[in-house]
């Protein structure tokens, strides 16, 4: 018999990845993942950049390298944060990475990305999951569990086109969040996965640009614009935490692959990075309109859903009944979605509410899938 240690044996296989397993079948319509729309790889150009490196730049791309990250590609990540108000200070840093972080107590809005809960939960911390509202995390709950867990480590926050609920924290409410880890003197991860993925309304500025203490880390990736399959993103902040961090990449994967560090500066500079935004925010628009556009047609009047200005998501929400007996159904008819348990901390707690992807499908894929999801929820709902 086979014995795991203490930080892997209480961990619990991904919803999400047990759901992806049906989605395998050619028939199943997927409302369940979170991938980018394959028509937004930038395919040829890839293809053009590592062709380019095999033939003119093999070692640098093949040897190892720097914990730290391939330095061109850390230079425009720096220089990009600096425009944003994002990289503030000489006593920044960024660092190229794909990983996390050991810490002890978490606060983390609730639902919030199940993959980063699993990562928390792999090194046993304390997981204290605080309500959202339609303008983010709850700031009262949020204060209550500051006092209650003196310990954080940290504040986990997603404030624009959230995983997995769409929304996007208004400014009012990340200057409170901001002003409450000052206060308990915590820190906050502003992870901004989707950022770049704005399709409607006006930007708001990042808790990091308005931080005047240092106490935001910020993370962002280029998973979401340019390719998931690269494992590229990057965290920015002060130079001390920054060094702890690379000692931290040094004892697991030594280096971000520098490969696709190397294609991804390329990409960026080598191309019109600022036409391929535009290009993936239009296709990403156009996919939430006609997923969003024919739920509020054809689901019943009682079931609601967020209206997201970005990102990949929308979250739906029962007006009563039993989740799993509505996510059941709906996958029997071969559509597959997320029951909202999957994001919340403790997985045990009822939930009324269920994920939507609508990147990964195709147009006709998501009138289907609607079509399939209104009949079912019009056999339990009245309209």
């Amino acid at each position: 018999m086979v014995a795991f240690s203490d930080r892997i044996k209480t961990l619990q296989p991904s919803a999400i990845r047990e759901i992806l397993k049906f989605t395998a079948y050619p028939d199943v319509i997927s409302f369940a993942g979170g991938n980018p729309a394959p028509e937004a790889f930038p395919v040829t150009e890839v293809k053009e950049i590592m062709n380019d490196i095999m033939d003119n730049d093999p070692i640098t791309a093949l040897q190892y390298s720097v914990s730290e990250g391939y330095t061109p590609l850390r230079d425009w990540i720096k220089d990009d944060l600096a425009k944003k108000g994002i990289l503030k200070w000489n006593e920044d840093d960024v660092i190229i990475t794909a990983g996390a972080q050991q810490v002890e107590t978490i606060i983390c809005e609730e639902p919030s990305f199940i993959g980063s809960l699993n990562s928390f939960r792999s090194y046993n911390s304390k997981l204290v999951g605080v309500p959202m509202d339609d303008e983010g995390i709850d700031a009262n709950k949020l204060e209550q569990a500051l006092k209650d867990n003196p310990r954080t480590a940290f504040i986990y926050l997603i404030p624009n086109f959230q995983n997995p609920t769409g929304r996007t924290m208004s400014l009012e409410r990340r200057k409170q969040v901001l002003e409450l880890a000052y206060k308990y003197k915590t820190h906050i991860i502003e992870d901004n996965p989707y950022g770049d993925l704005r399709f409607s309304g006006e930007d708001v500025p990042s808790i990091r640009s308005m931080d005047k203490e240092g106490r935001v880390i910020y993370a962002g990736t280029f998973s979401k614009t340019v390719a998931p399959g690269l494992r590229v993103g990057f965290m920015c902040a002060e130079k001390s935490l920054i060094a702890k961090a690379t000692v931290a990449l040094q004892v697991s994967t030594v280096h971000t692959s520098i490969l696709s560090q190397m294609i991804v500066h390329r990409y960026v500079t080598k191309y019109d990075y600022n036409e391929h935004l535009e290009k993936i925010r239009g296709i990403y628009g156009k996919k939430c309109d006609l997923m969003l556009n024919n739920l509020k047609l054809k689901m019943p009047q009682s079931i609601t859903f967020t209206e997201p200005d970005g990102g990949l998501f929308i979250w739906g929400t029962l007006p009563d009944g039993d989740m799993d007996y509505f996510v059941k159904k709906v996958i029997d008819q071969k559509v597959a979605i997320v029951t909202g348990k999957a994001f919340l901390v403790d997985e045990r707690k009822p939930t009324l509410s269920f994920r939507l992807n609508y990147s990964t499908p195709t147009d006709e894929q998501i009138l289907k899938g609607v079509d399939i999801l209104a009949e079912v929820a019009k056999t339990i709902y009245k309209a």
